[in-house]
């Protein structure tokens, strides 16, 4: 069996960013039961996610629901993640791609063990606030972001009915995998279609290399943003504007580990050369 054929897939986690309704909550955590999801993330919940509500809604998910981690805030929760899908409900913002959920979510289950034979992270499904959704600066940590394409006259979806949608789909697409891996010569995983061709000296392998960790990308992300302050390619006021460009730059390159360890490396060097003194 080919190195490409053996990877193992990564396990899916649902992320729910600030949820208000204890129903929402409960009708998700049944959700990720349903359909074989074992963690479910809580960024800043608005509501009480063990309360009488919550656990009735949640049915056989009641574990699920008191095993789920709570975190302060989005990048907290997907910092062990490589592929992160997030969920948007609005048609335009700000320009960042859109991806049908079979397109997204099959991108999703690419996720596959590391080189090193280490087990794979995971790989998230976030979805947002149930007024509002998730910000731009959210859907920005995110490697690809989905639409539910609904009729313009209401587009709108219940938290719960979205998350459905989602995970349907998300075990069709399993269920696919899983029967083109069945007895018979294995099946190649195809090239997510976000991927170019092989160029130069890539090889297919290559375009298949997991994304780097949230965490290592943030992090990259801030080394960054504190020097281009500090010698004054940035300023205050204008910052936070610049730097989501970047991070839709990032987004669509899939940056991955070599290329983090590359820019933290040259921002390093730039640091040391802008605070030597002069001669």
């Amino acid at each position: 069996m080919s190195d490409l054929a053996a990877r193992q897939s990564a396990p899916i986690v649902v992320v729910l960013v600030e949820p208000a309704g204890p129903l929402n909550v409960g009708g998700v955590a049944r959700l990720c039961a349903n359909f074989a999801i074992a963690e479910l993330r809580l960024v800043a919940p608005r509501c009480d996610h063990l309360g009488e509500e919550a656990m009735r809604m949640a049915v056989h998910g009641g574990a699920l629901l008191q095993r789920a981690r709570l975190f302060p805030d989005l990048a907290a929760a997907l910092a062990d993640c490589r592929r992160v899908v997030a969920s948007c409900g609005q048609v335009a913002r700000d320009s960042l791609p859109l991806q049908s959920p079979a397109s997204a979510l099959g991108w999703l289950l690419a996720g596959a063990a590391l080189p090193s034979g280490e087990p794979p992270p995971p790989s998230a499904l976030v979805f947002g606030r149930e007024d509002r959704g998730l910000s731009t600066d959210e859907l920005l940590q995110a490697g690809q972001v989905l639409r539910i394409a609904t009729g313009e006259a209401y587009a709108s979806l219940n938290l719960a009915q979205a998350a459905a949608i989602c995970l349907h789909e998300l075990h069709q697409a399993r269920l696919r995998q899983a029967q083109s891996e069945g007895p018979g010569p294995p099946t190649p995983l195809p090239v997510p279609t976000t991927v170019a061709a092989p160029q130069g000296g890539e090889t297919r392998a290559d375009l298949l290399e997991e994304p780097a960790s949230r965490g290592a990308v943030e992090a990259m992300l801030q080394d960054a943003e504190d020097l281009l302050l500090a010698v004054g390619f940035l300023y205050p006021h204008t910052a936070h504007a610049r730097m989501a460009k970047l991070r839709g730059l990032l987004q669509r390159a899939q940056i991955r580990d070599g290329e983090v360890a590359l820019v933290r490396g040259m921002v390093r060097q730039l640091r040391w050369a802008s605070q030597r003194r002069s001669p």
